[in-house]
């Protein structure tokens, strides 16, 4: 992928890469104590639609008080980048105790994978001089990170951005992923 962005804008935007992004998985009470169960997932890519970040930027950081708070986010919809080598071998997860299903990178479900042909998946690669591995995108396992806890993080945690054309395409797969009509088990 060659359209990458490394400079960092003011605000979150669709396509943003940041590392070390906190998923809280859990909290619950017990006896007057809090557990709290937290996965930090190495890289994230953002999902929400960038018109919508727009908008939420614009009421949020603001420097007249809007009328109402009819565009703020509550959330981003973000999804985890999985080295591609682990998802071959089925270990994306391993840290979390579950093992996933192998696709073998030498035959039709590996190539198919690359090829962004696969519904579930999306595959990225990166030039050089950014510090991730070729990854997949699992469009199964995405989930929602507190605006302000992103924004706070964005100047140390923000990596890079995937280039408009090539974030409008994962935005259109994830949507098409989905939005499947899921059939029941007969």
């Amino acid at each position: 992928m060659k359209n990458v962005k490394i400079r960092k804008g003011a605000r979150i935007s669709q396509g943003d890469i940041y590392k070390d992004v906190e998923f809280i998985e859990y909290a619950i009470e017990k006896k007057g104590v809090i557990e709290i169960s937290k996965i930090t997932f190495p890289f994230v890519v953002v999902l929400t639609q960038d018109c919508d970040l727009s908008q939420d930027y614009k009421v949020r950081w603001a420097r007249n008080e809007p009328s109402n708070h009819d565009k703020k986010l509550i959330s981003v919809i973000v999804a985890p980048l999985y080295n591609v080598e682990h998802v071959y071998k089925g270990e994306h997860l391993s840290e979390l105790n579950m093992s996933m299903a192998e696709i073998n990178k030498d035959k039709t479900p590996g190539k198919t994978l690359r090829q962004n042909q696969t519904p579930r998946y999306h595959y990225l690669e990166f030039p050089s001089n950014i510090p991730i591995v070729s990854s997949v995108i699992d469009f199964k396992h995405y989930f929602t990170v507190n605006v302000e806890y992103l924004k706070k993080h964005k100047k140390k945690n923000f990596v890079c951005q995937i280039g408009p054309l090539y974030r409008e395409d994962v935005s259109q797969r994830f949507s098409s992923y989905l939005s499947r009509i899921g059939l029941p088990d007969s």
